[in-house]
């Protein structure tokens, strides 16, 4: 297929008109309008309905177009694949983070990676999980961390850490407890759709258990402000108390029967190539995640 003419046929799709999209490309309509019925000729369907206010995409012509955008958006992004590989790349990257996890890594991702590529930009957004998914798919975020990611053809995920859910209260609690017993004690915890929330109901609720939810907080330090003035309890992953900044003890209880562990992943778009700027942002992720959070168990 000739790219030029899919340009071509492109910029009369867009601009709704032969005459606009001429004088848009400098060049005459009727030169125009030839390269369009090549093209046509070559994939043997009419493309564009020519009407006397302009013309319109087909429907085969909307899904040639569809195509074409896919294409030149590949050709522009291995234009910028090679001009990133230079000695000093430019351009900008896109890190998605759960709230949590961009309090603890944000900082030292944004400073090494500045140190590393002074003339390119970093952009770090915070999100729930199931969102930084979506923009992965959609092409806003370049690379992200999410929690318990279900499986998906769209990006290639890698487990960095599994870390168990722990009950957390300012009461004295036992160092173990079942999942039934939690259950039945009074809790704060994130809204749904959130991931930790999620994971937890997958577990109670083939069990028949109903979470004592006292309020639903999607911020972890009020939640945890919460636990700490006595309103209730709260599941959360064991390095979630490293966030524990409060007077009051903080008592911890094992889950089992079963535990839960979440996990926290590494997600990049399978649809894009990597750059050299996504990365090293990759690997810089994996050894802060590594740092601050542990390792696989």
């Amino acid at each position: 297929m000739d790219l030029t003419r899919l340009q071509y046929f492109v910029a009369v799709a867009e601009a709704g008109s032969f005459s606009r999209a001429a004088a848009a490309l400098h060049m005459s309509q009727p030169a125009l309008s030839r390269q369009v019925l090549l093209l046509e000729e070559e994939v043997g369907q009419r493309l564009l309905e020519r009407t006397g206010r302009g013309a319109l995409p087909t429907e085969s012509g909307l899904a040639l177009l569809a195509h074409a955008r896919g294409i030149f958006d590949l050709a522009e992004r291995a234009r910028m694949d090679m001009h990133e590989r230079q000695l000093n790349p430019r351009g900008r990257l896109t890190v998605g983070l759960p709230p949590r996890v961009a309090h603890v890594l944000t900082a030292d991702l944004v400073e090494r990676f500045h140190a590393q590529f002074p003339e390119a930009a970093i952009t770090v957004v915070e999100g729930l999980s199931i969102r930084l998914r979506e923009w992965l798919v959609a092409g806003r975020v370049d690379v992200a961390i999410v929690f318990d990611p279900p499986p998906s053809p769209q990006l290639q995920q890698e487990t960095l850490v599994r870390e168990p859910l722990v009950l957390i209260s300012v009461q004295a609690l036992p160092q173990r407890m079942r999942l039934a017993d939690v259950a039945q004690r009074a809790l704060v915890m994130p809204s749904e759709p959130n991931a930790l929330r999620q994971l937890l109901e997958q577990h109670t609720r083939p069990r028949g258990l109903t979470l004592k939810l006292v309020a639903e907080v999607d911020s972890v330090q009020t939640v945890l402000s919460l636990v700490a003035r006595g309103v209730a309890d709260t599941v959360l992953p064991l390095s979630a108390t490293k966030a524990w900044a409060y007077p009051q003890p903080l008592h911890v209880a094992a889950i089992h029967a079963p535990a839960i562990r979440n996990q926290l992943v590494l997600a990049v778009p399978t649809a894009r190539p990597a750059t050299r700027l996504s990365r090293f942002a990759s690997q810089l992720l994996r050894e802060l995640v590594s740092v601050h959070f542990g390792l696989i168990e």
